[in-house]
């Protein structure tokens, strides 16, 4: 609503600068207040045919035919320096205001149709040969810019429209931990789709272009919190779907401490004294990052909002039914050798890594392993003994007393929230959705003894405003996600993987490139 009422607010101061300009170039002030009259007389004043308006319906494409027609327009009134044309392209209400003002300004030339018209007159005299007449024409030429300024002028639109492209469209994306192979592996770089989930306009303003949320060298964040301005989505090209992978804001990274090779959240200390007294002890400071800037992650979309979810013994299961699992399902296990010589090459052999999927303590093995993988290990030799590893109870989401018996294995039943469904509250479910009520939907929350007050009112129940989500990596035991986490709201998706464009061995140059992996697809099972 915050972003409707400025461009509201900026039309309206667009229409009466165009009321005090138009008469300056012969136009009637009346028209400069009519929609849509308005923009195809500005087109008229530039040289243009007024059906050219008629682009600024379209969107993305609005944002460079409306930053062209500011320009000619500025040139149209004789203000053709650098300054003046960004200035109009930023902010035209105040360009317009300013040159309606100012006695000196007068309108001097349909710009757009004058450029054109002298443009042909230095073909046509090249053509004939008239040395004279094309010499005279490139001195007098009032639209030849210095070198300096092309330049300029080429790296800004170079770099507005990649991070045009970057903010809207499409975004590189590399793949930094193993939580989602062997899917995606470490040092997959992918393309990813903004518009396909929902183009969503930015909520920080001022910002480095083409960074995320993090400056490198002096690794310092890359944007100011303030001003900002609500974000809103715009219609999806298609629906999110059960176990498509999906790329996403963190949804706890809205206080985090930054150290060398990764984040951690200000509740993941919360929940850790260990890794709290760490903290603390490298007096790291906690950086606070809006939706936009929180770091991405990508994991597979296993609940969609209205599900029931639960796993038992490591299976999922969404409304009581067992879900399809990818194909390269991965988990830990353990291998105890029992005096067998384990043949670490012929695991190499099979796409077993040693330096991502295999840990040795003590001689015993703890080997990441996809189902043919497993199967494959298991013919070395009868005398080894392999389990899937057991994971720990108490560390699961909503880390409360109903899942202190759970584990990343077996978790829930839990009921993932939907836009519009009504839910009711009590003592033992509010664990789940106080985050969702207070942080995610701008609530003010509290507890009175047994009784919940939201935005200063008792009430037993809550609706939800958007959609909610459930992540999982597809290796599931070294995989941060939603069994940790919790729900990710639809407000933090930032969009579809599209395919692999780049990838590496294990992440780095040195041991390679993966050229099979190169051009294929990044949302296959």
């Amino acid at each position: 609503m915050g972003v409707l009422i400025f461009f509201l607010i900026s039309y309206i101061l667009l229409s009466i600068s165009l009321y005090m300009l138009f008469p300056k170039a012969g136009v009637s002030a009346t028209k400069g207040l009519i929609p849509g009259v308005n923009f195809m007389e500005w087109c008229k004043i530039i040289g243009r045919k007024p059906i050219h308006a008629l682009w600024l319906l379209f969107p993305i494409v609005n944002i460079f035919v409306y930053a062209g027609m500011c320009v000619d327009m500025m040139y149209s009134f004789d203000k053709r320096e650098f300054l003046d044309s960004a200035i109009a392209v930023i902010y035209a209400p105040f360009a317009f205001f300013k040159m309606a003002k100012d006695d000196k300004t007068s309108y001097k030339v349909a710009a757009y149709q004058d450029e054109k018209e002298y443009k042909n007159k230095l073909i046509e005299a090249e053509k004939s040969g008239d040395k004279y007449a094309l010499k005279k024409l490139q001195k007098n030429n009032p639209y030849v810019k210095s070198t300096g300024r092309e330049w300029g002028e080429a790296i800004i639109f170079a770099v507005f429209a990649a991070a045009f492209i970057r903010m809207f469209l499409i975004e590189a994306y590399k793949i930094p931990t193993g939580s989602m192979e062997g899917s995606l592996l470490i040092g997959d770089f992918l393309f990813v789709s903004k518009a396909h989930y929902g183009i969503r306009t930015p909520e920080t303003v001022a910002m480095i272009p083409l960074l995320h949320n993090r400056i490198p060298i002096i690794d310092k964040e890359s944007y100011i919190e303030v001003p900002s301005i609500p974000s809103f989505r715009l219609p999806a090209l298609e629906d999110i779907a059960h176990n498509k992978p999906i790329v996403f804001n963190y949804p706890e990274g809205d206080s985090v401490y930054v150290i060398p090779g990764r984040t951690y959240s200000i509740y993941d200390t919360r929940r850790n004294a260990q890794l709290k007294q760490a903290i603390m002890k490298k007096r790291i400071k906690l950086v606070t990052r809006p939706v936009d800037k929180r770091d991405h992650y990508i994991k597979r979309c296993v609940g969609m909002p209205g599900d029931s979810l639960q796993i038992k013994d490591a299976q999922v299961y969404i409304n009581g039914v067992a879900a399809e699992n990818p194909s390269k399902l991965q988990y830990k296990y353990i291998l105890r050798p029992n005096g067998v010589n384990i043949n670490v090459g012929k695991l190499e052999e099979w796409g077993i890594s040693p330096i991502n999927d295999i840990e040795t303590i003590q001689g015993v093995y703890i080997l990441t392993l996809n189902q043919e993988e497993l199967d494959k290990v298991k013919t070395l030799d009868p005398k080894i003994e392999i389990m899937r590893a057991p994971n720990q109870a108490g560390n699961s989401f909503p880390h409360s007393d109903i899942s202190k018996t759970w584990t990343i294995d077996d978790y829930g039943p839990i009921w993932i929230p939907k836009k519009g469904a009504t839910t009711k509250l009590t003592v033992e479910n509010i664990a789940f959705y106080q985050r969702i009520i207070e942080v995610y939907e701008g609530n003010t929350f509290s507890k009175k003894g047994n009784t919940f007050i939201i935005n200063g009112k008792e009430t037993d129940s809550y609706t939800f405003k958007q959609d909610y989500y459930w992540g999982m990596g597809d290796n599931r035991h070294s995989s941060e996600d939603s069994r940790y986490w919790g729900y990710v709201p639809y407000d933090h998706i930032v969009g579809k993987p599209l395919f692999i464009w780049f990838s590496t061995t294990d992440g780095s140059m040195a041991n390679g490139i993966n050229w099979s992996r190169i051009f294929t697809g990044a949302t296959k099972m």
